[in-house]
């Protein structure tokens, strides 16, 4: 059984507070709640709690810069961040002020309380050390879940020196996740060197890794240092590890064993300071069942895994990548550009089988030969393929739709999006092209229209009065 506790929950949302607050309570917690700091700190002189909740963003401070202070104060004390500044940036900084555990907003209750039980059992933050990285520029963007997955474990891991395995489809952003790692970390200050497995002749691999002397092969004319002596300190980043040839798969597994190699001719014995983090863009498991990649090899690698999801599997972000990308080739000397409403719908309708990197591509042609400064729908169509007609996310199912309509709004317009209209905004945008498109199918008959979605005829007449929608002549 769970081991039941009291609980400072922290969050100037009235809505949060109570919902939070009713769970933990439902699962036999003590729970006080605070809608500041100055009612935070009040709470805390009255009686110290098992576990503090927090949100990044408050009416009269900073949450992480709290955090901060508590973890110095009450090293034992676990807190848990909330926060819907759903970034790579605020995973790593809950990490680094000794956040016991980052959930991004909105969050799952179930994973909360689960935390939560975590913490109780754990009493007390991690105690790795931390990386100053207010100032660094951060490579991977996205706010959506699967992205948030991924920064959590990129927060855990960069303290560590931990053997990490991104698996990806080409173009997901792999090498970007090894850099974030390597920039995070306490390697940050040492050499970053990437090496493509897929794109050395074989019979060249284990000389390219691990160095050669002179005259250990044809056209050996002076010794030369492979890239584990040249990273030393550093972060190796191996890509593409599944077309390693088996033969340098099995002397890979001794270093990562041993933690020592020779070069390829030579007998001294070389320390391997290095982080390794490999990559892939195949499955491991069917290549291990095949023969064609080594087992132990792979349980040595696939110490920390890291899926990243391809760009269909994170639709939500792809408005905001391609902004961003807009805005880069812009700061490069392109000419400015921003999308219209419909070129951002067909963006997410899209299926980018290329993935980021088939994106950043597409934005930056855009921004070349893009005659105007709003793209649109019709050329962004012609760019990608895609045949004429109107740009509509028929591949996001309509909650994907409005889930992406509604953050846009948000985006747009954060005050207004929180007027009491939402609700009769969105209805009304899903209920006009329905009923339009109905009355349409029915050649205008409103008695047939309405019989095909449910409703009443006369229900039909009041909705097109409510909605402003000419019937343009149509029948009984």
């Amino acid at each position: 059984m769970s081991r039941t506790g009291t609980i400072l929950v922290l969050d100037d949302d009235a809505a949060i507070r109570t919902v939070v607050a009713h769970a933990l309570r439902r699962a036999g917690h003590a729970v006080t709640t605070a809608a500041s700091l100055g009612e935070f700190n009040r709470a805390l002189a009255a009686r110290m709690p098992d576990v503090v909740i927090s949100d990044v963003v408050l009416p009269d401070g900073n949450g992480l810069d709290m955090v901060s202070g508590l973890a110095e104060a009450y090293p034992q004390l676990a807190v848990i961040v909330l926060s819907a500044q759903n970034t790579l940036t605020t995973a790593v900084r809950a990490a680094e002020v000794g956040a016991y555990e980052y959930l991004p907003k909105p969050f799952d209750l179930d994973d909360l309380t689960r935390a939560v039980d975590g913490a109780l059992a754990r009493q007390g933050p991690g105690d790795g050390d931390t990386v100053d990285a207010e100032d660094r520029a951060l490579p991977l963007i996205g706010r959506s879940p699967a992205m948030q997955d991924v920064y959590r474990v990129i927060a855990r891991v960069i303290s560590t020196d931990l053997t990490v395995l991104i698996s990806g489809e080409s173009g997901t952003g792999k090498e970007l996740v090894a850099r974030a790692i390597h920039d995070l970390g306490p390697r940050r200050d040492a050499p970053f060197l990437a090496i493509n497995m897929a794109a050395i002749p074989r019979e060249l691999i284990e000389a390219e890794l691990f160095g050669h002397e002179r005259g250990a092969f044809t056209g050996a004319q002076a010794r030369s240092a492979g890239r584990f002596e040249q990273a030393s300190g550093g972060t190796l980043f191996l890509d593409e590890i599944g077309d390693m040839p088996i033969e340098a798969q099995t002397r890979l597994l001794r270093v990562l064993q041993s933690g020592e190699f020779t070069t390829v001719g030579g007998t001294r014995t070389i320390k391997a300071d290095v982080r390794i983090v490999a990559a892939t863009n195949r499955d491991l498991d069917s290549l291990v069942r095949s023969g064609q990649f080594r087992e132990d090899l792979f349980y040595r690698l696939n110490v920390v895994p890291v899926a990243l999801p391809a760009l269909r599997e994170r639709r939500q972000d792809i408005a905001l990548l391609a902004r961003h990308f807009l805005d880069r080739a812009a700061e490069h000397g392109l000419p400015r550009k921003r999308l219209a409403e419909a070129a951002v719908l067909a963006l997410e309708a899209h299926d980018w089988p290329g993935n980021v990197r088939e994106l950043e591509n597409v934005m930056r042609r855009l921004a070349v030969l893009s005659r105007d400064e709003v793209i649109g729908a019709a050329e962004l169509g012609v760019t990608l393929g895609m045949p004429p007609g109107p740009a509509t996310p028929t591949n996001l199912g309509l909650d994907s739709a409005v889930r992406a309509h509604i953050e846009r709004l948000a985006r747009d317009d954060p005050h207004g999006i929180d007027d009491g209209t939402l609700y009769e905004r969105i209805i009304a945008e899903v209920e006009r092209p329905l009923i339009e498109t109905m009355l349409a199918r029915h050649g205008g008959n409103q008695l047939r229209a309405a019989r095909a979605m449910g409703i009443n005829r006369n229900t039909l007449r009041k909705r097109l009065d409510t909605l402003g929608i000419d019937p343009d002549g149509t029948t009984d």
